[in-house]
């Protein structure tokens, strides 16, 4: 029964992590470290701009990454 409800809570827990929220502009306050994914014109079609949080008086990270849905996988795909 422990084993049970072990594995009830750990798949609770880790499928909201799974997803991504891609937000429409980029927020105000961001914590040092913290990853927000934004939807922004200037990175190619099918890319996010990734921004990391800094700690203060350091300028935040940009960077544009492939969304994590959209990234080829060699298991799935077909010649």
């Amino acid at each position: 029964m422990r084993v049970f409800l072990l594995g009830l809570v750990f798949s609770a827990v880790s499928m909201p992590c799974i997803a991504q929220t891609v937000l429409k502009s980029e927020p105000l306050v961001l914590a040092p470290y913290e990853i927000a994914y934004v939807q922004d014109p200037s990175c190619a079609t099918g890319k996010v701009l990734k921004v990391t949080g800094a700690i203060r008086g350091l300028h935040r990270k940009r960077v544009c990454v492939a969304r994590a849905g959209d990234q080829a996988s060699l298991a799935t795909a077909t010649p």
